[in-house]
């Protein structure tokens, strides 16, 4: 290379780089196209092919409800006395009979169109009443010894379709229909003839390049044919048929060759009959225009490939210029010979490599703000306010957004310190954004309590997809995150949004989406769904609360365990609950109990202590199973701490009912305790632990109680009530009121007046 002349390089470079990439590409899309369209051609002609096997379908399934309702009305017993052709015809009378029948099925006929005859033929009879021949004995008639062969297969009491070749030579599809024995006692068959050719006209299709339709029965046997030669025959012989119905497959399409032909089957079973639709196509007459533009392409290119070569001549020209007075500027110091060729090339190499760090240094920089601003933006938007940026950063159609949840994320935060937790949620947010398809922008930011938020912004192709490369993207999400923190991870998708000033409103949906983990488990993807029964009433299990109540006085953890057991069924067998529901059962049932047990002079702060906010430990909790796990060990801190105090919460509820009995007296608290058998520190300790209360305010708190009962119910004053509460003179009792109810007693009854 040394030798070839630095222009004639530069240009083959040149050449190289244009031409190279232009046909990979050329070939690639050309590839692509047909492919895309021989897929969207086979899609169309499919679904047209199911449109037509459906058209047919509802005929006949219409003209065989019209038989069967014929069937059920009776009319056909008027001849059920007649078995000979001759009575039949013995007076006016019968014969008006027959003909009001005919005129029926003449009716049926003109239900649906393509009917060619229609007869009944009573059994052990020798006449038929037809609409093509009339009332005529049955050797006039065409032969009917294949309906028993028709008849042979029928499971029911519907009929059967049947296709023939009539005495007259027309194709048909005959519904046979028995008289049913739940409906009449007349025995009997109603016989209507479709032609095979109305059948062919609801099959056959309107889109160029059609070679041909096919209808088949589930043994092969061809029903319907644009080859009329072919009706009846077995499809054996047919080109690719049998491999059709060997697959096995509902629907399908296959591209075949034939006699060099490239050929499109297409095929549908029909669930109703089991017949087999089959159309094929030329895909040659198909794709013309789509070889047209082909071979357009094709030429294109290579206009554009002569066009980049005379470029790229001109263009390395120029460029070489400033690079070949630059070589010739090292040469005119002829006297420092090739090694400071060698340095000036290196010198100019190594500035070069000085700009590039100090460009790469300053794009960074960019970087970091650009990030930030777009942050910034991005959490605008999901308060609700839109920002100029957001339309460069989203400038396509459709939005979603994604809510990423650390499941269990109290335990994540007890074993990861803040830098580790920081360091996570930085590499969280760039993968995020990166995993996503091209043509689909995605933003990432932290909310906090273990969320991330990701905006999706996608087009129309992305849409129509289904959201598909969106799915697979939040797969390899949950995936990396779960790798990444060492917890898994669930994920809320909302609804589309065709504007940014909707994506506050889905990221609020994507977080109640979140809250299906108490129901569905954690680790999951779920997308936003609109409930049909979200107005339901709440539901609480009343009874179960009863029997645990019980269950604690007795101490018995087992059959409380199975209550919770028989609350987490009942839950997850509703076919929808809501959260909020779920938090409201698990927050009473801890509400009630801690009730019950103040209720029974029990102290719950001693029980709890170190346990912190239950209710907020109950609302960070995910699962169903561990808000079960949860109250298992609470009910179970309680009985174990009822098991260890029995005597402690009976001196309890004797100092509780001592102080009821005798508040209104002058109590000495010394002689009390001796009286009840413990000391007078034990029993200020117990009497705290109870209620919260000194011994003294608890005793205070009584007497206001009785003297705020005695203002409004009688009509003592208030040295009468001072004394009836056990205080001696009215300043005592005036003093204490103002200190528990923060106003004197005469304006606490004349608020209270003035109220009621």
């Amino acid at each position: 290379m040394t030798r070839i002349p630095m222009m004639l390089q530069l240009a083959l470079i040149l050449f190289l780089v244009m031409a190279i990439p232009t046909g990979i590409l050329s070939w690639y899309s050309g590839s692509q196209m047909l492919r895309n369209s021989e897929e969207a051609i086979a899609e169309s002609s499919l679904a047209g092919l199911n449109a037509n096997r459906e058209l047919n379908e509802n005929a006949l399934n219409n003209l065989a409800q019209d038989t069967v309702r014929l069937a059920v009305t009776n009319i056909f017993d008027r001849i059920r006395s007649f078995e000979t052709f001759e009575e039949l015809n013995a007076n006016y009378s019968n014969v008006s009979r027959a003909l009001s029948i005919m005129q029926e099925l003449l009716n049926l006929n003109h239900r649906v169109d393509g009917v060619y005859s229609t007869f009944f033929y009573l059994d052990h009879s020798d006449y038929v009443i037809s609409t093509d021949r009339g009332i005529t004995a049955l050797e006039r008639y065409e032969p009917i010894d294949w309906m028993e062969e028709a008849l042979a297969d029928r499971q029911g009491i519907s009929g059967v379709w049947y296709p023939r070749r009539m005495a007259s030579g027309v194709n048909v599809v005959s519904y046979v229909l028995p008289l049913s024995r739940l409906s009449t006692t007349t025995r009997g068959t109603i016989v209507v003839n479709m032609r095979e050719s109305q059948i062919g006209e609801y099959l056959r299709s309107s889109e160029p390049g059609e070679h041909g339709y096919s209808l088949l029965d589930s043994d092969g046997t061809i029903i319907s044919h644009n080859d009329k030669s072919l009706l009846l025959a077995s499809v054996e012989e047919q080109p690719f048929m049998q491999d059709i119905l060997a697959d096995g497959t509902a629907e399908g399409y296959a591209f075949r060759e034939l006699e060099g032909e490239h050929l499109l089957y297409t095929w549908s079973r029909s669930e109703l009959f089991g017949w087999w639709n089959v159309n094929v196509y030329s895909m040659d007459e198909l794709m013309t225009k789509t070889y047209r533009v082909q071979r357009s392409n094709i030429l294109t290119t290579a206009v554009i490939l002569l066009a980049g070569t005379i470029l790229t001549v001109f263009l390395a020209t120029w460029l070489s210029k400033p690079v070949r007075e630059l070589v010739r500027t090292v040469r005119a110091h002829g006297h420092q010979g090739a090694s400071n060729k060698k340095n000036e090339l290196a010198f100019l190499n190594a500035a070069f490599r000085r700009m590039q760090e100090e460009e790469e240094g300053l794009y960074k920089l960019l970087r970091e703000r650009e990030q930030d601003t777009r942050s910034l933006a991005l959490h605008h938007l999901l308060r609700g306010e839109v920002t100029s940026q957001i339309a460069e950063m989203f400038p396509e159609r459709y939005y979603l957004v994604a809510i990423v949840s650390i499941d269990r994320y109290r335990r994540y935060v007890n074993k990861t310190n803040p830098e580790t937790r920081s360091y996570h949620r930085y590499l969280l947010i760039s993968q995020c954004e990166r995993l996503f398809p091209v043509g689909v922008n995605a933003r990432s930011i932290y909310q906090g309590d273990g969320c991330f938020a990701i905006v999706v912004n996608y087009g129309q192709e992305e849409s129509d997809r289904g959201l598909e490369g969106i799915k697979e993207a939040l797969d390899l999400i949950r995936d990396q995150a779960a790798g990444l923190l060492g917890h898994s991870v669930t994920i809320g998708v909302s609804r589309e949004a065709e504007a940014s000033s909707m994506v506050s409103e889905r990221a609020v949906e994507a977080m109640e989406v979140i809250k299906h983990r108490m129901i569905e488990g954690s680790g999951g993807i779920t997308f936003w769904r609109q409930e049909a029964d979200r107005s339901k009433k709440y539901i609480y299990p009343a009874n179960s609360e009863r029997r645990m109540l019980n269950f604690l006085d007795a101490g018995d953890l087992g059959s409380i365990v199975k209550e919770l057991a028989m609350i987490r069924q009942e839950i997850q067998s509703v076919e929808y609950i809501s959260y909020d529901n779920i938090m409201f059962i698990y927050n009473q049932l801890v509400g009630v109990t801690i009730k019950h047990l103040r209720e029974s002079n029990i102290s719950t702060a001693h029980i709890f202590a170190g346990r912190g906010n239950i209710y907020s430990t109950i609302a960070a909790i995910d699962t169903l199973d561990e808000l079960e796990e949860y109250l298992r060990e609470f009910f179970g801190e309680i009985i174990q701490y009822l098991a260890r105090n029995p005597s402690e919460l009976n001196y309890g509820e004797r100092i509780i009912r001592y102080l009821e009995e005798h508040y209104c007296e002058d109590i000495v608290f010394e002689h009390m305790a001796k009286e009840i058998g413990i000391s007078y520190s034990y029993m200020r300790k117990i009497v705290y632990e109870l209620t919260g209360k000194s011994l003294i305010d608890y005793t205070n708190s009584l007497r206001i109680e009785k003297a705020k009962q005695l203002l409004l119910e009688s009509s003592l004053n208030m040295t009468q009530i001072a004394s009836e509460v056990g205080y001696y003179n009215v300043q005592s009792f005036n003093r204490f009121f103002r200190k528990y109810e923060g106003m004197p007693p005469s304006s606490y009854k004349a608020s209270k007046s003035r109220t009621s």
